[in-house]
């Protein structure tokens, strides 16, 4: 064994010192000094474990949500019977203006309705009376704020929308409020309707709903696999009363002399008179012309002279019948 001595060393090297003196002591001539380790690690190292990022798989970039799914969280405001919230431009409403812009127009509701009350709020008839805003505010807002925002000039057709319904238990937050252009009603109405009678009798829940309508009222109810609302029947124009006028061309005619019937009535309108003088009654048959116009002479031959001879007209188009009469007096 080779014998090792050190010098008197300073007290910083005292501790290497230490260190090289148990390798010399731990070896023989053959051997080459121990490699000087950390006091804290062990002589002999077992393979190393695999870190937690090296064994947790590659993250995975989960697909993003759906649009439906991001609506899901609905604003909650309590604020029944008054407009609240500001709304601020720019907007642009989507779908020639069917739909709302989604960041001015999200959709917001009112925390107080909830599935377990449906039954005494918004299925109650009357409920949506309770929670509406006056004209005064609802008016305010859509020529104040709604307008200017979504760049509608004055005057334009339309109504301030509550796009979650107050009768689906929506708020009267600027959230929940645009300028819904065209016709009024609207095909939103209807979808509305059919929602919260889906609501009312089970067949949906009001959170479904509302994030339905919140998110595309044009395909909520498909959605929801609800069926669309029987489109309602085109007005029919009424039905305009046929007219018959009917005048002589002479109030006392002279007996041998002809006397003219003329009626005045629906362009090519059939029409019947008949002549009622004192011992027979004389039928004649016409049609009038495109101006509505019918001529039927009468020939006085021996006519009572000094009776009324009462002329009753019946016109008939389609299935549409209209009466008059006139009267001559014939003269000896």
């Amino acid at each position: 064994m080779k014998a090792c001595s050190y010098a008197r060393q300073p007290p910083i090297l005292t501790a290497v010192a230490a260190l090289a003196l148990a390798g010399c002591a731990g070896g023989d001539g053959a051997s080459a000094p121990a490699p000087a380790v950390s006091a804290a690690a062990p002589a002999s190292r077992s393979p190393a474990a695999p870190s937690a990022a090296s064994s947790r798989p590659a993250a995975r970039r989960l697909p993003r949500p759906s649009l439906a799914l991001r609506a899901a969280s609905l604003a909650e405001v309590h604020d029944p019977g008054r407009v609240t919230g500001v709304l601020t431009g720019p907007c642009r409403a989507r779908d020639d203006g069917q739909l709302p812009d989604r960041r001015c127009t999200p959709g917001a509701i009112d925390p107080a309705v909830t599935q377990a009350d449906i039954q005494s709020t918004i299925c109650v008839t009357g409920y949506t009376d309770t929670v509406r805003p006056p004209e005064s505010q609802t008016e305010a807002f859509k020529t104040g704020q709604a307008y200017p925002a979504y760049g509608l000039p004055p005057g334009t057709g339309g109504e301030l929308d509550h796009l979650v319904p107050l009768e689906l238990g929506g708020a009267n937050d600027a959230a929940n409020l645009w300028p819904e252009t065209g016709p009024v009603p609207n095909p939103k109405d209807s979808v509305e309707d059919a929602l919260h009678r889906a609501v009312c009798d089970g067949q949906v829940s009001l959170a479904r709903a509302q994030r339905a309508i919140a998110h595309n009222w044009e395909t909520a109810l498909s959605g929801l696999g609800l069926s669309a609302p029987a489109a309602a029947p085109a007005p029919t124009r009424p039905v305009q009363a046929l007219s018959c006028g009917a005048s002589v061309s002479s109030s006392s005619p002279p007996d041998y002399t002809t006397v003219d019937i003329n009626v005045h009535t629906a362009a090519g309108a059939s029409v019947t008179t008949v002549a009622h003088y004192k011992t027979t009654d004389h039928q004649k048959t016409a049609v009038a012309d495109g101006a509505g116009q019918a001529t039927l002479p009468y020939y006085i031959s021996g006519a009572t002279p000094g009776y009324t001879v009462t002329v009753d007209v019946t016109v008939s188009a389609s299935s549409r019948t209209a009466t008059c009469s006139t009267s001559f007096t014939p003269v000896s």
